[in-house]
């Protein structure tokens, strides 16, 4: 195959000639290929199916993580333990491309590999790795762990996918009009194409549009200009001049609002996240427009065809059995993993994501006292899993997962599994009666996970945030915690109301609806699954951007 003046293998539909290269620390695009943590990871991955589903005129590119985010695993105790394994992915294929890049003023080799449509029916997938022989054993470490803890390690992780994933565009001869960041990570592109176009910023800002995900300021990415400076991140910029061309006056250099100022249009990626991105940056000057293109994931890929398939005849005994054998096959990896036999005739609900604080994934356990009662109702019993990956030097989010560890030990009716990836996402998500989300308002940008969930015939409870405003219905497609605006309330104060809200809809909604209303509950069920596929497939995701955010 023919690297050196690469067109993407398909015919390209002319809706989406427009040639696009797309920049990703992360992408969940199948199981094998472990190259992703949580949620960027899985929104990106759907964007690769979608691009080759509508024949998009885009290039991915990525890193190639030798150990991937970490492998879960667990201590004698059943805690947490954080293990890396090498990966092996024999089904990439070796472009022959090397080159080098400037990290800490030192040539480091790149190598890229290939994902080619055909393997996993993705969009071209290209993967960059430092780990060569010819490269020094720091510079091969580069690209062994996603989102390294090391901090000199993290910004050469930025320099790689942004520098080095630009200079492969060129090596492709690909000649993009479009340079889509997803996410801030790989903004050191932007000084890469500011110095091939002759230091002129107004040809870096044609090209180059941005997608946030982050709707805090404190969590997007800041670190020392001098450290950046050192690390060779602005292609040779002396940090006067980098002060000058970003408009940053101090010591840190803000990556995101360097996306902000350096695209010449960005993307908040939900209704209510645009609104948060727009109030957050608008302190800021000489940032570019905020618009919001809601994220989605790939119905193709997701979706339980089978229950689609009896929703369209109108076949509720087998809707109802397909369901109770969904269900049925996920409750053998929680007796596998954790030997509890769970009942597929008993309401599951499943709390199921990335662990970290504001996602408050002990929220329904913080009243024990109501906890146990609605575990011990024998009228409406219910069954309950948790699973997810902290961040491995997070360590209260660590301390969360242990705790519901432990708690799980108490009752026979809980369980917390390890492992949380693609293909335990999928089959959770089968398993679930009701999938439940409760970020803290309005912390979660988009929160794709209950997309995908109503795909497989879960309802989904939620609190109103992220993608969920322009979704649930209440009562019709789904259930909603709480209320939409806290402004009035502490954080104990919000938890404490969220707590109760939660309580009141399951006890005195959603569980009589499950065992006595059954019709009841499948339609609204079945609303979600009807609502979910025509308005968060990712492919009105991707054909949004080409309207809105490309054009």
């Amino acid at each position: 195959m023919n690297f050196k003046n690469f067109t993407v293998p398909y015919a390209v539909d002319s809706r989406f000639s427009k040639k696009v290269a797309y920049f990703s620390m992360e992408f969940a695009v199948h199981q094998p290929l472990k190259i992703y943590s949580g949620g960027l990871g899985f929104l990106a991955g759907s964007h690769v199916r979608s691009a080759y589903e509508l024949k998009l005129n885009t290039i991915f590119i990525g890193i190639l993580w030798k150990y991937g985010y970490y492998d879960q695993a667990r201590n004698q105790d059943q805690s947490l333990q954080v293990t890396w394994v090498e990966k092996q992915y024999p089904f990439l294929i070796d472009t022959g491309i090397k080159y080098q890049i400037n990290i800490h003023d030192h040539p480091v080799w790149v190598k890229a590999w290939y994902l080619a449509p055909e393997t996993f029916n993705g969009a071209p997938l290209f993967l960059l790795s430092t780990d060569l022989q010819e490269n020094d054993y720091v510079s091969q470490t580069i690209c062994h762990r996603l989102y390294d803890a090391n901090l000199a390690t993290k910004v050469a992780q930025f320099i790689l996918l942004g520098v080095g994933g630009a200079k492969l565009v060129d090596q492709l001869n690909f000649q993009p009009e479009i340079y889509h960041l997803n996410e801030a990570h790989g903004i050191s592109a932007a000084f890469y194409l500011y110095q091939k176009y002759n230091k002129n910023l107004a040809e870096v800002k044609k090209r180059l549009v941005f997608t946030t995900h982050t709707p805090e300021e404190a969590g997007n990415e800041k670190h020392d200009m001098q450290l950046c400076y050192d690390m060779s991140y602005f292609c040779g910029l002396s940090i006067e001049d980098v002060k000058t061309l970003t408009g940053m006056d101090d010591h840190l250099f803000n990556h995101s609002l360097a996306a902000l100022r350096f695209s010449h249009i960005a993307n908040a990626v939900s209704r209510l996240h645009g609104k948060v991105a727009q109030a957050m940056w608008s302190k800021y000057q000489g940032i570019c427009p905020i618009i919001y293109i809601t994220n989605a994931q790939n119905w193709t890929y997701w979706a339980d065809k089978q229950l689609y398939k009896k929703l369209e005849e109108d076949d509720n005994f087998w809707w109802d059995d397909r369901k109770r054998f969904l269900k049925k096959r996920a409750f053998d990896i929680v007796a596998d993993q954790t030997g509890r036999l769970f009942n597929p005739d008993i309401f599951t609900i499943v709390w199921s994501r990335r662990f970290a604080g504001y996602k408050r994934a002990d929220l329904i356990a913080r009243d024990k006292k109501r906890f146990t009662d609605l575990l011990n109702n024998k009228k409406y019993p219910v069954q309950m899993i948790w699973a997810g990956k902290p961040y491995p030097m997070d360590y209260p989010a660590i301390n969360d997962f242990n705790y519901l560890v432990q708690l799980s030990k108490e009752y026979p009716q809980v369980a917390v599994l390890i492992g949380y990836e693609l293909s335990l996402s999928k089959r959770l998500k089968q398993g679930a009666d009701c999938w439940l989300n409760n970020p803290r308002v309005p912390r979660e940008a988009s929160g794709t996970s209950g997309m995908t969930a109503a795909m497989n015939g879960a309802l989904n409870f939620s609190t109103n945030d992220g993608w969920i405003p322009e979704f649930i219905k209440h009562g019709i497609n789904g259930f909603v915690i709480g209320k939409s605006d806290y402004s009035d309330m502490t954080v104990p104060e919000q938890d404490e109301f969220d707590l109760n809200s939660l309580y009141d809809v399951l006890q005195n909604q959603i569980l009589p609806l499950f065992y006595e209303q059954k019709e009841n509950w499948r339609q609204i069920v079945k609303n979600g699954m009807n609502d979910v596929r025509v308005q968060f497939d990712s492919g009105r995701m991707v054909t949004e951007y080409y309207q809105k955010l490309y054009i």
